[in-house]
């Protein structure tokens, strides 16, 4: 459950919706009158950005969480502060919201294949247990598309010496510790 910035555009800090579903970062938002929400059914001509932080109340959704590595017999990952119970947004109010372009990576996707380089992604708004995450698109551009496929979904190196991928361990996270890379478009 994690986003990766790998370069940034743009940043903006949005009140977040009451009405809003638990937002993990790295999935998508959407703006409405009453602040930024996790998009959702009907969302799909109303996105903004990829979100930057986690509101949640149950878990952290930093990179990396329970599967960092292993020392005296406790797992290591990393979390954010105890006092705010997984919730990064709960002093302010507001959620980072990256936009304007970028390139990031992602473990917060779903239906996309290595074959699919240059392929343009979309977000899933149907009411789903996806909803907020990318998934494919098609070739063409659409009225919905928010994002270009330019990494396939692989393991992401943790900059933890060891021997997974390039000589590091694999980061942790959804989807199976696989991450994608993505350019953003909105």
């Amino acid at each position: 459950m994690a986003l990766i910035e790998n370069y940034i555009v743009a940043a903006t800090n949005y009140a977040i919706a009451s009405t809003s579903l638990e937002i993990k970062e790295g999935m998508f938002v959407a703006l409405i009158a009453a602040g930024v929400r996790r998009a959702t059914t009907g969302d799909d001509a109303k996105i903004l950005g990829v979100a930057g932080d986690t509101k949640s109340t149950s878990a952290s959704a930093m990179p990396g969480v329970g599967t960092a590595y292993t020392t005296g017999g406790a797992t290591i990952g990393m979390q954010n502060r105890a006092s705010d119970y997984f919730d990064e947004t709960k002093s302010s109010g507001k959620l980072t919201v990256y936009h304007s372009g970028g390139e990031f990576a992602t473990d917060q996707w779903t239906a996309v294949t290595a074959g699919q380089i240059g392929a343009y992604l979309k977000v899933v708004c149907d009411g789903s247990a996806n909803t907020g995450k990318l998934t494919y698109d098609g070739a063409t551009k659409g009225n919905n598309t928010v994002a270009m496929l330019v990494g396939a979904p692989g393991a992401y190196p943790s900059g933890v010496p060891g021997t997974d991928i390039n000589g590091d361990m694999a980061l942790g996270g959804d989807n199976n510790n696989q991450y994608l890379v993505f350019k953003l478009l909105v």
